[in-house]
């Protein structure tokens, strides 16, 4: 319904009226403008539904994700190896090094970020 705009049609519906039935069958103006603001907010409805399933979506996805991430606190004087980035100039290639190092700490910053030293 969001996609399009309408609901299918099934036999079932033919038989027991439902509103697109009902539209076709020629109803007076106020009652047709009526049941349409009333799809209208069916449809806001649904929208939210789905923006809200997927937040949803997306928590649970992070939630499975960060299960396995290890948090790690460095500092000052750690020795470290920093990752090459397939975008990078350094990765040439699939035989080349995924990590350049090692790096010392050299400095923690608010967050996650730091200075290397090497």
């Amino acid at each position: 319904m969001l996609v399009y705009g309408t609901e299918v049609v099934i036999l079932a519906d033919v038989e027991i009226p439902s509103l697109s039935i009902m539209q076709e069958a020629e109803l007076d103006d106020a009652e047709w403008v009526k049941i349409h603001y009333e799809q209208l907010a069916l449809i806001d409805g649904k929208r939210m539904n789905a923006v809200c399933h997927g937040q949803l979506y997306q928590n649970r996805m992070s939630r499975a994700f960060n299960k396995r991430v290890k948090s790690r606190q460095f500092t000052s004087g750690h020795l470290v190896l920093k990752k090459i980035f397939p975008y990078q100039d350094e990765a040439k290639g699939k035989f080349s090094p995924n990590w350049q190092g090692p790096y010392m700490v050299y400095r923690i910053l608010i967050g996650v970020s730091s200075y290397l030293q090497k």
